[in-house]
């Protein structure tokens, strides 16, 4: 019995796990941005001849905007002007490595990511990973796994903490899931690998930290999903639905904000005014606790009526909180173009920290580029 590769074309053993003509792993779609670091590059500045790299789905340079916000020309490659670059970085044309990139994006019509490096930032220290589990029903994936994290600036090497944080999650969460286990255990087992590999790359004094929201969405056959969510830090989850009610955030931040409201010393409003009010009280990294999460980290919610979940680091939220506001840019269009809005807004509001996105629409898009 064979099947055909969904990258390629190519037939494939029903056994097989890797597309012998493209390296793709058969039967989970993946993707990481900002893109894994690429290895040194020669003494020419050119891509190593020896490094080979699945394709795994189209990593965009962002091109235009949504809303009022400006963005630079792309950066042109420096060897020879060309502009089309990898997902690593180095020129199609001439394999050099390319100026950084303010945004990556990628629809998989499943889900529609964008991460932006913001109006400050030298370098975006956010990250998203995101597996798609395809299934033999068409258009009815039995799962989507995802992570968001957020690199704490104050701390070593927060890009390695954050991209080492939702690559590890996303795996550990898919192993649990294949292994049988329920999505409460298997999106724990996703935060609990991604702390500790956290912890695992500090040492001598350093200790690279994050935040993290990770989520298990799971499609039923009547257009609904089960939802399950866990978070450290504050990296948010919503889901929001259009009109005026149903939308509501999923998660409670770790937050010197969260514990001034929980206490009762301060509403929300006045906590977030607080010139502490983004302190974390929890976190991943070598220096917070080994199991840093809270008891009621895990939140389930069963969606039977159209609307998307959002995942969001603190750079979109820091200017729209509100679940309606959310919802009204969120809802109002495909995936993807209401992605690249919602980072749109809070770069024209500022824009001081980088933004990440990620928006799974409900029912199941099988194609980019369709409305929920």
């Amino acid at each position: 019995m064979t099947a055909r590769c969904p990258a390629c074309g190519t037939f494939a053993a029903v056994s097989d796990r890797f597309c012998e003509e493209c390296g793709r792993q058969l039967g989970i779609q993946r993707i990481a941005l900002p893109p894994t670091a690429a290895p040194t590059a020669n003494s020419d500045n050119t891509r190593p001849t020896s490094l080979v790299r699945p394709a795994v789905a189209t990593v965009q340079r962002y091109t235009g905007t949504t809303l009022t916000y400006d963005s630079e020309a792309a950066p042109a490659c420096e060897g020879c002007g060309g502009e089309n670059f990898d997902a690593d970085g180095f020129c199609l044309v001439c394999g050099q490595r390319g100026p950084e990139h303010d945004r990556f994006e990628a629809d998989l019509g499943s889900v529609a990511l964008v991460t932006d490096r913001g109006n400050v930032h030298a370098h975006n220290e956010d990250a998203v990973a995101v597996a798609v589990l395809e299934s033999s029903n068409p258009g009815t994936p039995p799962a989507l796994v995802i992570a968001v994290c957020d690199g704490v600036s104050t701390s070593e090497d927060p890009q390695a903490a954050s991209g080492t944080a939702a690559r590890t999650g996303v795996d550990a969460c898919l192993t649990a899931l294949a292994a049988g286990n329920p999505a409460e255990d298997s999106v724990m087992a996703g935060l609990s690998a991604a702390a500790q590999a956290v912890r695992d790359i500090g040492g001598e004094g350093r200790s690279p930290s994050c935040t993290y929201v990770g989520a298990v969405v799971q499609f039923d056959e009547s257009g609904g999903a089960h939802l399950t969510i866990a978070n450290v830090g504050d990296s948010r989850a919503y889901w929001l639905q259009t009109g005026p009610e149903g939308s509501q955030r999923l998660t409670l931040d770790d937050s010197l904000a969260q514990a001034m409201v929980d206490t009762g010393a301060l509403d929300a409003e006045g906590a977030m005014d607080s010139p502490h009010a983004h302190v974390l009280t929890r976190w991943l990294g070598a220096d917070g606790e080994p199991e840093p999460w809270s008891d009621n980290c895990v939140r389930t919610l069963h969606a039977r009526e159209p609307g998307v979940l959002l995942l969001c680091s603190d750079g979109l939220w820091n200017y729209l909180a509100d679940s309606p506001a959310l919802a009204e840019i969120a809802t109002g269009d495909a995936p993807m173009p209401a992605a690249r809005a919602l980072v749109d807004y809070a770069l024209a509001a500022g824009g001081k920290d980088n933004i990440t996105v990620a928006l799974i629409p409900v029912p199941f898009s099988e194609q980019p580029g369709e409305a929920p």
